[in-house]
């Protein structure tokens, strides 16, 4: 029976996986900071608006999407809120705010970013291929991670004399931040 060769396993599925480990630390980068602004859209236009509002106990999501209706928006209605005085609605490519006194606001439309808008699907979508596919990479890198250990035979820089402090160190480093941040 033939040994397995772990270096070369290693190897193999780091340069099979590449791209995908790339995509998804690039898309983890984006959705971290989606609230910052919208990695996977751009702004094609901004138009002022006005319309009537009824007092803010009679705002619901079946208004929200009323107003959209009625500025000319017929993508999908996502949500709505009111905060700090302002109303605001979110469509799949437009957001309007209003403010509640005034009625005045604005509506912002946007367009899908090309590769950032795709490379984002990677973390959000849910068919059956690509769980299944990805399943099949997250046991690879669990792969690539526990071959990766054994790589390094003997010296200071082995997994038997440096490699498991670190190894600790970086399952002891989430622990701590989720629970003091969590």
């Amino acid at each position: 029976m033939k040994k397995i060769n772990f270096r070369s396993l290693h190897r193999d599925l780091g340069y099979f996986y590449i791209g995908l480990i790339v995509s998804f630390a690039f898309s983890g980068l984006l959705m971290n900071h989606r609230d910052m602004w919208h990695p996977e859209k751009y702004t094609t236009a901004t138009k002022p608006i006005e319309v009537v509002l009824p007092d803010e106990s009679k705002i619901t999501e079946e208004f929200a999407e009323e107003i959209g209706k009625k500025l000319g928006v017929e993508d999908k209605f996502r949500r709505h809120n009111i905060k700090k005085g302002t109303l605001k609605i979110s469509f799949e490519n437009h957001d309007i705010e209003i403010d509640l006194k005034t009625g005045k606001g604005e509506m912002v439309s946007f367009i899908k970013t090309p590769i950032i808008s795709q490379t984002m699907k990677l973390h959000k979508n849910t068919s059956n291929f690509w769980i299944y596919y990805s399943d099949i990479f997250a046991l690879s890198l669990i792969t690539i991670a526990l071959t990766g250990t054994i790589m390094i035979k003997a010296g200071k820089f082995s997994w038997k004399n440096r490699g498991w402090k670190l190894a600790v160190a970086g399952v002891i480093f989430p622990l701590l931040f989720l629970i003091v941040f969590g």
